[in-house]
């Protein structure tokens, strides 16, 4: 088993002291970086990638889900916090798992059990696109005051809706301030099609395909969202799927 790289994202110097010390009995697990603040936190993460995120929720100035925004793709993710009321909210974010704080050795230990067992049925980018999440990786999604953390596989759909973008997953439909280029870029170009200048769908929640106008497909999805495929598309769906 490969050992999964971690960094610690909180306030407190004692409580990321204890976090290290718990960490030493865990050698499968390494530990490349800590950060007391949320902006430093973004930059060791996003300059070294790692697998697993300790992250405190109440930080100064900003606060533990405010750094998951600011992040394209987030790592497993486990929470620690002081108080309980925290900790049930990030149960609505999706959290991989929290701790309460001061930390059990043993809920640390069944923690980083399911961490490990996570990384290894984790699969790897799509060779063709070097820069692309894995459909297994995560990503956060924030609109207004409701949170997700959102596998990639479960994004069925993204839509353009003037300087924001729709992001279709299960029966949520929340806008984020992202344009559809750059979430593109991110994305696995087997899996993801560009359907038309306004939408992207995942192919593997497409439920029908039919003939439309002017030589053009029109797409089904498991949803039951409807999706007319341009003429130009339409002609390269074909060929990927081989139709």
């Amino acid at each position: 088993m490969k050992t999964l790289k971690a960094v610690i994202v909180e306030d407190s110097r004692l409580a990321r002291n204890e976090l290290k010390e718990l960490l030493t009995s865990h050698k499968e697990i390494e530990l490349i970086g800590e950060a007391a603040n949320v902006d430093d936190g973004f930059k060791l993460i996003t300059a070294n990638n790692p697998d697993l995120l300790f992250l405190d929720i109440n930080m100064p100035e900003k606060d533990g889900f405010e750094l998951l925004e600011m992040l394209d793709e987030v790592p497993l993710t486990i929470f620690t916090t002081a108080f309980d009321e925290y900790a049930i909210k990030s149960f609505e974010y999706n959290a991989f798992d929290y701790l309460l704080k001061p930390i059990n050795q043993k809920r640390f230990a069944q923690s980083i059990e399911k961490v490990l067992e996570k990384g290894s049925n984790s699969e790897s980018p799509d060779p063709k696109n070097e820069n692309a999440l894995s459909l297994d990786k995560q990503i956060f999604i924030k609109d207004g005051e409701k949170c997700w953390l959102v596998k990639i596989q479960d994004i069925f759909m993204f839509e353009i809706v003037g300087n924001y973008t729709r992001v279709f997953f299960k029966n949520n439909k929340p806008l984020i301030y992202k344009s559809l280029g750059r979430i593109e870029e991110k994305l696995p170009n087997d899996i993801f099609f560009r359907a038309n200048r306004q939408q992207l769908i995942n192919i593997n929640h497409v439920n029908k395909v039919v003939s439309w106008f002017n030589g053009k497909l029109k797409i089904e999805m498991n949803s039951g969202d409807e999706v007319e495929i341009s003429r130009r598309q339409s002609y390269l769906f074909k060929e990927q799927l081989s139709f």
